[in-house]
């Protein structure tokens, strides 16, 4: 199963950068759990859409290009700058997509948060055609709608199994 790309555009209208700030303030005091956000810059209507279901979460997201203090220009202190990031967030989110299967440096950003020994979650996405997520993203645990007769809510799969648990602080490790 993937998240609809469709359903986190549709999400992305309720996102306001008062809301993206006051997330980035509770995580700083501890209230919500910071997680680094591996994605194409492409895909900012659906990274939007995925800071709104994650504030009902109470998960932070770090989104790179939200950041003021990023070089303009992609470099090595950029590099450096990200790596910091992944070391400092609590968790690292992988944003599966066409174009982040396309991008130079998604995969450089989870084999870093690999060998960081940083707890990785893989957020497939469907387009309506293909769905995103495959190969060696396979070996981690994925984050995707979950529903009961009465929920529907963000869960977290381990790798391979379809049945979950409720996204929380506390699943997330």
């Amino acid at each position: 199963m993937a998240i609809s790309q469709s359903l986190l555009i549709n999400k992305s209208a309720s996102f306001r950068e008062p809301l993206y700030e006051s997330m980035r303030k509770s995580a700083s005091a501890g209230k919500m759990k910071s997680a680094f956000l591996c994605h194409s810059h492409k895909d900012e209507a659906i990274v939007k859409g995925l800071v709104v279901l994650f504030e009902e979460a109470k998960v932070d997201l770090y989104i790179d290009w939200k950041d003021h203090t990023m070089p303009d220009i992609p470099s090595a202190e950029t590099a450096n700058r990200i790596q910091h990031k992944i070391r400092t967030c609590d968790i690292f989110f992988f944003l599966a997509s066409l174009n982040s299967k396309a991008s130079r440096w998604c995969p450089w950003e989870i084999g870093y948060a690999d060998s960081s020994k940083k707890s990785i979650y893989i957020i497939s996405t469907s387009d309506g055609r293909d769905t995103y997520g495959n190969e060696y993203l396979q070996l981690y645990p994925r984050i995707d709608e979950g529903s009961t007769d009465t929920r529907k809510a963000l869960a977290i799969f381990e790798a391979g199994a379809d049945k979950g648990r409720w996204l929380s602080l506390d699943t997330l490790d």
